[in-house]
């Protein structure tokens, strides 16, 4: 059993916590959002009451936050993670942020003692909640090594993607992927709606041929072909557009950074962009489909 804080009880962390709970870790745990806190003290969780209090006496420092920005600032100042860990605990950061942000934070640790790993996760809501997540780990081998226990406990694969920053640059780059190919099945059904094919009959034959993706037979954007993916319940999230947006965004600042040329990731970014505009942000990432068939 690991002594953990944890920061950031939302709709990723708040199961992520309940998993560790679970596995018999002792969590200390802080969220701006009270009933996220009640919620997982009712776990078995013990409240924090400030950030400092959540980084005292413990062996591990876990935070799922929205943005670089936030990690930045929960980490730094003489409130924060780093100026009130002590020496040698091991930062756990899952949220998903600059590639540039996540080296800044691991050498603000180092620097005063302090182990640091990025660990993006994939796996969405239902994985998160499942425990069957996947965390791309950037960090050095032995920190690595810390931090896989208690990554088993919120996910089963556990991947070492290489020094701090090569976890953030797995997880945008795989996201990059995903919103393409989201997009790419999403026009195929389209089309084939337009020529007259049954959706049932695209997958049967796609899905077994050269188009099959996870996009396709792990989360279809049409009802019909996968009963579990977000289209059989009119499109709640998942993973919701505004996150995947995120992500595109994530990558052509990358892109842009490293001199990498990804014209499909910009237009995925562009789609996505429009789509979320329309007021739909908070909808699966997957009913990009409505928009490509003109329902908006």
């Amino acid at each position: 059993m690991a002594k953990i804080g944890f920061i950031g009880l939302g709709n990723m962390g708040g199961p992520m916590a309940a998993n560790l709970i679970k596995a018999g870790h002792a969590l200390k745990v802080f969220d701006l959002s009270e009933a996220a806190v009640g919620k997982a003290v009712e776990a078995g969780a013990t409240k924090a009451t400030t950030v400092a209090d959540a980084a005292k006496d413990v062996e591990f420092v876990v935070t799922v936050l929205p943005a670089g920005k936030h990690v930045l600032s929960v980490y730094d100042g003489p409130d924060g993670v780093i100026a009130n860990a002590k020496a040698g605990t091991l930062l756990i950061d899952s949220s998903t942020i600059e590639v540039d942000a996540a080296r800044k934070a691991a050498e603000q640790a180092k620097a005063k003692g302090l182990g640091a790993v990025d660990a993006p996760i994939s796996g969405g809501v239902a994985g998160a909640t499942a425990g069957t997540l996947t965390f791309m780990v950037g960090g050095d081998d032995g920190d690595f090594d810390r931090a896989k226990p208690v990554l088993e406990g919120m996910g089963s694969n556990i991947i070492h993607a290489g020094t701090s920053g090569a976890g953030q640059a797995a997880k945008i780059c795989n996201n990059m992927v995903l919103g393409v190919s989201m997009i790419a099945v999403s026009e195929a059904f389209m089309l084939a709606k337009r020529l007259g094919l049954d959706a049932q009959k695209l997958f049967d034959i796609s899905s077994k041929a050269s188009g099959q993706c996870w996009s396709l037979t792990s989360y279809c954007p049409v009802p019909g072909p996968v009963p579990t993916s977000p289209a059989n319940r009119d499109y709640q999230p998942g993973f919701a557009v505004d996150m995947m947006l995120k992500d595109l965004k994530l990558a052509q600042q990358a892109a842009a950074s490293a001199g990498a040329t990804t014209p499909m990731g910009a237009l995925a970014e562009s789609l996505y962009a429009l789509y979320s505009n329309g007021g739909n942000g908070g909808m699966d990432f997957s009913a990009i489909v409505k928009m490509l068939d003109g329902d908006k």
